[in-house]
């Protein structure tokens, strides 16, 4: 008999298969210079821009190597700096026109994720993990704002 998997586990199985979904999507839809990596930080840039930091913290890696990951989105063309309109000292990395095309390609494969989830589960069990998982939310993701 398997071991029981704590549900946390169980939670970064599935999100790491979907993550690989998407980077496979992705690669074939001719975006193929970009890494998992990479994708978590592009994945976290606001389209009126994202400060550095920012960047780092929900892509959940150091801020060098945000740096780094980010300099690599540059020379591909994913990313490009600015000026932060609010403090001239610092800049704000903002989304191009390539990172958009992107970002549409990858939800329409989370939308297929979730419909094949769906099927798995089927609709009453899918919207019940949906529920939970935004449940835990709310405790568990530190950029969570409540909507009135």
């Amino acid at each position: 008999m398997a071991p029981r998997l704590p549900t946390a586990l169980l939670m970064q199985i599935a999100a790491r298969s979907a993550e690989d979904r998407i980077v496979e999507a992705l690669r074939a839809a001719g975006f193929d210079d970009v890494t998992l990596a990479q994708g978590r930080l592009m994945a976290g840039i606001d389209v009126e821009g994202t400060r550095i930091g920012v960047l780092a913290a929900r892509a959940q890696v150091s801020k060098q190597t945000a740096t780094a990951l980010l300099a690599k989105l540059e020379r591909a063309g994913y990313a490009e700096r600015i000026p932060d309109l609010d403090d001239g000292r610092a800049t704000l990395i903002r989304p191009t026109a390539r990172t958009l095309e992107a970002i549409e390609h990858a939800r329409r494969q989370e939308a297929e994720i979730e419909a094949d989830w769906s099927a798995h589960l089927g609709p009453r069990r899918m919207k019940q993990l949906r529920e939970a998982l935004e449940m835990l939310r709310e405790i568990t993701d530190p950029y969570f704002t409540p909507m009135e």
